[in-house]
Protein backbone atom coordinates (compact mmCIF):
# COMPACT_ATOMS: atom_id res chain seq x y z
CA UNK A 1 0.00 0.00 0.00
CA UNK A 2 1.22 3.87 -0.75
CA UNK A 3 1.96 5.16 2.73
CA UNK A 4 -0.38 8.84 1.87
CA UNK A 5 -3.34 7.87 -0.07
CA UNK A 6 -5.61 10.38 -1.15
CA UNK A 7 -8.79 10.76 1.55
CA UNK A 8 -11.65 10.46 0.83
CA UNK A 9 -12.15 15.23 1.54
CA UNK A 10 -9.62 15.40 -1.47
CA UNK A 11 -11.42 13.34 -3.63
CA UNK A 12 -12.42 16.76 -5.37
CA UNK A 13 -9.14 18.51 -6.06
CA UNK A 14 -6.64 17.59 -9.21
CA UNK A 15 -3.27 15.96 -8.23
CA UNK A 16 -1.53 19.38 -8.78
CA UNK A 17 -3.42 20.89 -5.57
CA UNK A 18 -2.79 17.77 -3.44
CA UNK A 19 0.82 17.65 -4.54
CA UNK A 20 2.18 21.46 -4.23
CA UNK A 21 2.14 21.62 -0.66
CA UNK A 22 4.31 18.66 -0.36
CA UNK A 23 7.43 19.50 -2.34
CA UNK A 24 9.74 22.04 -1.18
CA UNK A 25 9.95 25.68 -1.46
CA UNK A 26 12.49 25.49 -4.19
CA UNK A 27 10.71 23.25 -5.83
CA UNK A 28 7.52 25.52 -6.29
CA UNK A 29 9.59 28.42 -7.42
CA UNK A 30 11.00 25.73 -10.08
CA UNK A 31 8.29 24.99 -11.18
CA UNK A 32 7.17 28.02 -11.76
CA UNK A 33 9.13 28.36 -14.62
CA UNK A 34 7.47 24.76 -16.21
CA UNK A 35 5.42 25.27 -19.40
CA UNK A 36 1.93 24.24 -20.02
CA UNK A 37 2.57 20.64 -20.82
CA UNK A 38 5.67 20.02 -18.82
CA UNK A 39 4.34 21.00 -15.64
CA UNK A 40 2.30 17.96 -13.99
CA UNK A 41 5.43 15.81 -15.38
CA UNK A 42 7.76 17.66 -13.42
CA UNK A 43 5.28 17.98 -10.49
CA UNK A 44 5.12 14.50 -10.29
CA UNK A 45 9.01 13.77 -10.51
CA UNK A 46 9.62 16.69 -7.68
CA UNK A 47 6.77 15.37 -5.42
CA UNK A 48 8.00 11.18 -6.34
CA UNK A 49 11.38 12.55 -5.00
CA UNK A 50 10.14 13.73 -2.12
CA UNK A 51 7.96 11.01 -1.00
CA UNK A 52 10.62 8.95 -1.08
CA UNK A 53 12.89 11.28 1.39
CA UNK A 54 9.57 10.88 3.62
CA UNK A 55 9.74 7.65 3.44
CA UNK A 56 13.39 7.27 4.80
CA UNK A 57 12.61 10.33 7.13
CA UNK A 58 9.66 8.94 9.10
CA UNK A 59 10.93 4.80 8.81
CA UNK A 60 12.29 4.11 12.48
CA UNK A 61 13.87 0.95 10.97
CA UNK A 62 15.98 0.83 7.45
CA UNK A 63 14.37 -2.74 7.34
CA UNK A 64 10.10 -0.85 7.05
CA UNK A 65 12.07 1.71 4.72
CA UNK A 66 13.02 -0.67 2.13
CA UNK A 67 10.12 -2.44 2.21
CA UNK A 68 8.03 1.02 1.38
CA UNK A 69 10.60 1.63 -0.79
CA UNK A 70 10.23 -1.72 -2.58
CA UNK A 71 6.59 -1.10 -3.05
CA UNK A 72 7.30 2.03 -5.37
CA UNK A 73 9.84 0.28 -7.49
CA UNK A 74 7.90 -2.50 -8.24
CA UNK A 75 5.00 -0.20 -9.10
CA UNK A 76 6.95 1.58 -10.74
CA UNK A 77 7.85 -1.18 -12.91
CA UNK A 78 3.97 -1.66 -13.89
CA UNK A 79 2.05 -0.24 -16.14
CA UNK A 80 -0.13 2.53 -15.11
CA UNK A 81 -3.43 0.82 -16.20
CA UNK A 82 -2.27 -1.80 -12.88
CA UNK A 83 -1.86 0.99 -10.79
CA UNK A 84 -4.46 1.80 -8.15
CA UNK A 85 -6.24 4.26 -7.85
CA UNK A 86 -6.83 7.49 -5.83
CA UNK A 87 -3.34 7.53 -4.55
CA UNK A 88 -2.51 11.35 -6.28
CA UNK A 89 1.11 10.87 -7.08
CA UNK A 90 0.32 7.97 -9.06
CA UNK A 91 -2.57 9.82 -10.89
CA UNK A 92 0.16 12.86 -11.64
CA UNK A 93 2.97 9.89 -12.65
CA UNK A 94 0.14 8.80 -15.29
CA UNK A 95 1.06 12.09 -17.27
CA UNK A 96 3.86 10.51 -18.49
CA UNK A 97 2.12 8.35 -21.03
CA UNK A 98 3.70 5.61 -20.24
CA UNK A 99 7.27 6.70 -19.76
CA UNK A 100 7.42 6.17 -15.43
CA UNK A 101 9.29 3.19 -15.57
CA UNK A 102 12.73 4.85 -15.84
CA UNK A 103 12.09 6.46 -12.46
CA UNK A 104 12.84 2.98 -10.25
CA UNK A 105 16.04 4.34 -10.46
CA UNK A 106 15.28 7.39 -8.15
CA UNK A 107 14.33 4.41 -5.78
CA UNK A 108 17.59 2.87 -6.21
CA UNK A 109 19.20 6.23 -5.56
CA UNK A 110 17.41 6.80 -2.04
CA UNK A 111 17.57 2.99 -1.00
CA UNK A 112 21.49 3.74 -1.30
CA UNK A 113 21.25 6.22 2.06
CA UNK A 114 19.90 3.44 3.85
CA UNK A 115 23.15 2.10 4.90
CA UNK A 116 24.54 2.51 8.70
CA UNK A 117 26.37 6.56 8.92
CA UNK A 118 28.37 7.72 8.05
CA UNK A 119 27.75 6.77 4.52
CA UNK A 120 30.49 6.07 2.19
CA UNK A 121 31.10 8.37 -0.99
CA UNK A 122 30.04 5.16 -3.13
CA UNK A 123 26.34 5.30 -1.20
CA UNK A 124 25.98 9.13 -2.12
CA UNK A 125 27.37 8.93 -5.58
CA UNK A 126 24.49 5.88 -6.79
CA UNK A 127 22.42 8.69 -4.59
CA UNK A 128 23.27 11.36 -6.90
CA UNK A 129 23.06 8.37 -10.18
CA UNK A 130 19.65 7.64 -9.06
CA UNK A 131 18.55 11.52 -9.41
CA UNK A 132 20.18 11.90 -12.15
CA UNK A 133 18.37 9.07 -14.15
CA UNK A 134 14.90 10.50 -12.97
CA UNK A 135 16.19 13.97 -15.12
CA UNK A 136 17.09 12.09 -17.65
CA UNK A 137 13.42 10.15 -18.04
CA UNK A 138 11.74 13.52 -18.08
CA UNK A 139 13.58 14.82 -20.75
CA UNK A 140 12.79 11.53 -22.32
CA UNK A 141 9.01 11.56 -20.81
CA UNK A 142 8.68 15.05 -22.18
CA UNK A 143 9.71 14.88 -25.77
CA UNK A 144 13.41 15.74 -25.10
CA UNK A 145 15.63 12.61 -25.86
CA UNK A 146 18.61 14.91 -27.10
CA UNK A 147 18.21 16.68 -23.78
CA UNK A 148 18.42 13.44 -21.25
CA UNK A 149 22.02 13.49 -20.94
CA UNK A 150 21.90 16.97 -19.83
CA UNK A 151 19.02 16.40 -17.67
CA UNK A 152 20.69 13.86 -16.28
CA UNK A 153 24.09 16.01 -15.15
CA UNK A 154 22.26 18.59 -13.71
CA UNK A 155 20.08 16.01 -11.75
CA UNK A 156 23.16 14.66 -10.48
CA UNK A 157 24.48 17.89 -9.46
CA UNK A 158 21.45 18.87 -7.53
CA UNK A 159 21.61 15.80 -5.89
CA UNK A 160 24.92 16.14 -4.65
CA UNK A 161 24.88 20.04 -3.75
CA UNK A 162 21.47 19.08 -1.78
CA UNK A 163 22.78 16.45 0.56
CA UNK A 164 25.83 18.48 1.41
CA UNK A 165 23.53 21.02 2.60
CA UNK A 166 21.10 18.62 4.51
CA UNK A 167 22.99 15.67 5.37
CA UNK A 168 23.17 15.74 9.48
CA UNK A 169 26.48 13.57 9.17
CA UNK A 170 29.14 16.21 9.22
CA UNK A 171 31.30 12.93 7.41
CA UNK A 172 28.82 12.68 5.18
CA UNK A 173 28.04 16.36 4.30
CA UNK A 174 32.06 16.78 3.26
CA UNK A 175 32.07 13.76 1.22
CA UNK A 176 29.06 15.05 -0.59
CA UNK A 177 30.57 19.17 -0.60
CA UNK A 178 33.90 17.21 -2.06
CA UNK A 179 31.73 15.36 -4.97
CA UNK A 180 29.98 18.15 -5.51
CA UNK A 181 32.86 20.11 -6.16
CA UNK A 182 34.57 17.52 -8.33
CA UNK A 183 31.20 17.56 -10.85
CA UNK A 184 32.44 19.15 -14.18
CA UNK A 185 32.11 23.21 -13.87
CA UNK A 186 29.48 25.10 -15.56
CA UNK A 187 25.47 24.25 -16.29
CA UNK A 188 24.29 22.94 -20.09
CA UNK A 189 21.39 24.73 -21.49
CA UNK A 190 18.26 23.17 -21.91
CA UNK A 191 14.73 23.75 -23.19
CA UNK A 192 12.42 25.86 -21.97
CA UNK A 193 10.27 22.86 -21.03
CA UNK A 194 13.15 21.00 -18.74
CA UNK A 195 14.44 24.84 -17.38
CA UNK A 196 12.76 23.78 -13.86
CA UNK A 197 15.33 21.16 -13.59
CA UNK A 198 18.07 24.24 -14.20
CA UNK A 199 16.73 26.33 -11.43
CA UNK A 200 16.36 23.39 -8.77
CA UNK A 201 20.05 22.50 -9.59
CA UNK A 202 20.58 26.66 -9.48
CA UNK A 203 18.99 27.02 -6.32
CA UNK A 204 20.62 23.38 -4.35
CA UNK A 205 23.89 25.36 -5.24
CA UNK A 206 23.34 28.65 -3.86
CA UNK A 207 22.12 27.69 -0.82
CA UNK A 208 25.69 25.35 -0.47
CA UNK A 209 27.56 28.54 -1.12
CA UNK A 210 25.43 30.81 0.86
CA UNK A 211 23.24 28.96 3.14
CA UNK A 212 19.96 29.94 1.43
CA UNK A 213 17.61 28.86 -1.21
CA UNK A 214 14.98 31.89 -0.56
CA UNK A 215 17.66 34.79 -0.10
CA UNK A 216 16.94 38.17 -2.77
CA UNK A 217 19.74 36.66 -4.47
CA UNK A 218 18.46 33.03 -5.11
CA UNK A 219 15.20 34.61 -6.55
CA UNK A 220 17.35 36.07 -8.72
CA UNK A 221 19.36 33.47 -9.97
CA UNK A 222 16.23 31.16 -10.18
CA UNK A 223 14.67 34.25 -12.68
CA UNK A 224 17.75 34.07 -14.53
CA UNK A 225 17.96 30.49 -15.00
CA UNK A 226 14.21 29.77 -15.39
CA UNK A 227 13.96 33.06 -17.70
CA UNK A 228 17.43 32.91 -19.91
CA UNK A 229 18.52 29.29 -19.28
CA UNK A 230 21.85 30.17 -17.91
Amino acid sequence: MPDNSASPASASQGPEDLLLPTITQSARLALSYATASSRLPTLALFALDQRLAGLLRHSREPMLALIRLAWWRETLGRDASEWPEGEPLLNALRSWNGAHKPLAALVDGWEALTGPAPLPPESLQAMAEGRGAAFAALAEALGRPEEAEAAGRIGRRWALADLASHLRNPEESVVAQTLARDTSPGSPRLSRSLRPLLVLQGLAQHRLATGSETSPGAVVKAMRLGLLGF
